[in-house]
């Protein structure tokens, strides 16, 4: 055995985990206006790891066996990860999703772009690992060929195949979050969608890698995917960010309306809408809970749309009231 082989191993752990968690927190920082709750985050996180990645396994091997026996192996790898591939790993990762989607957390498009992109990034990083210590094995045979491949995988698998799998299933959680308080003919044409977008990607990228490889192009298409990748995350964050621009004025408008009934002052309004200004600055009087008032005012911001969309559910109805209260009392609490 390579004395690189056990050295390796490690560093797998560590490349397989650490990039995942950082993506994680950035994706979870960047839903800057009404961040969802760790646990809750994590527990998808965890799912796409873990579940959804033994569910894929099972489902990869049992699909390849049984297009092996029709059309033989050969084929079978090759169709295995174009078209098998997106067709069950995409929905094995967000199963979890349809369950966030029954909590009050899972509210609108921006939580559904978060929620996606920690189940394709726990999914990405178990992933990542197997991939990782089987690269490290080669070691055992060639310890200078085997660390140059391992290397090679590790920064292609972590800023390439595991961002796919977060933005695919981005996607599939922003359609159910967009169609969240719509109606069923918005849900029915919505979900679907977002599931096509996210597999026509995850096989756009595995076809790519799977053609260069079996059709001799000596590495042309795999360095066109690696130029192409690049733009198609470019304009999902761009749609994210259109998202979170939208939330931003939805915000705005239901405090607005709020300030003329006298829940709070219209001059906060301005402070509460801006991701830098809510969190700093002299804007609040002294012995208000800045954090608390913030969560308060943006939480009942959402209730209020909820409530009009959802007008058979009294949950946010008493929510609001409960809202309206709790945002009274936290500025009844300056000082006189």
């Amino acid at each position: 055995m390579s004395p690189l082989f056990p050295m390796l191993l490690m560093a797998s752990v560590v490349c397989a985990v650490l990039p995942m968690a950082l993506f994680l927190a950035l994706v979870w920082w960047l839903d800057r206006y009404d961040r969802e709750p760790v646990w809750l985050i994590l527990l998808t996180f965890f799912w796409g790891a873990l579940g959804a990645t033994l569910l894929s396994l099972l489902g990869n091997t049992f699909a390849h066996l049984g297009i092996a026996a029709i059309v033989g192996p050969e084929q079978a790898s090759t169709l295995t990860p174009v078209i098998v591939a997106p067709l069950v790993e995409e929905p094995t990762k967000a199963a979890v999703l349809f369950l966030v989607l029954l909590s009050r957390h899972f509210d609108n498009t921006t939580d559904g772009f978060v929620y996606g992109a920690a189940v394709g990034l726990g999914f990405g990083m178990t992933e990542n690992l197997l991939y990782f210590w089987q690269m490290a094995s080669l070691t055992n045979w060639d310890p200078a060929e085997g660390l140059r491949a391992w290397a090679g995988t590790v920064a292609v698998r972590t800023f390439y195949s595991a961002v796919l799998h977060a933005s695919a299933s981005s996607l599939v959680g922003a359609a159910l979050g967009w169609s969240r308080f719509r109606s069923w003919p918005a849900k029915i044409f919505a979900v679907p969608v977002g599931f096509a977008f996210a597999m026509g990607i995850h096989a756009l990228w595995n076809g790519l890698l799977t053609w260069d490889e079996v059709g001799g192009h000596d590495g042309d298409l795999a360095r066109i995917n690696m130029v192409v990748f690049p733009f198609e995350v470019a304009a999902i964050f761009l749609i994210f960010q259109a998202v979170l621009w939208a939330e931003r004025s939805s915000i705005r408008d239901e405090l607005r309306a709020e300030a003329e009934r006298g829940t709070l002052p219209a001059a906060h309004v301005p402070h509460l809408v801006s991701w830098t200004q809510r969190s700093w600055g002299s804007w609040l009087p002294a012995g208000v809970h800045r954090d608390a008032y913030v969560r308060a005012a943006t939480t009942l911001a959402h209730r209020l749309r909820q409530a009009r969309a959802a007008h058979d559910d009294p949950f946010y109805t008493e929510e609001v009231e409960r809202l309206r209260r709790e945002v009274r009392g936290l500025l009844a609490h300056q000082p006189r």
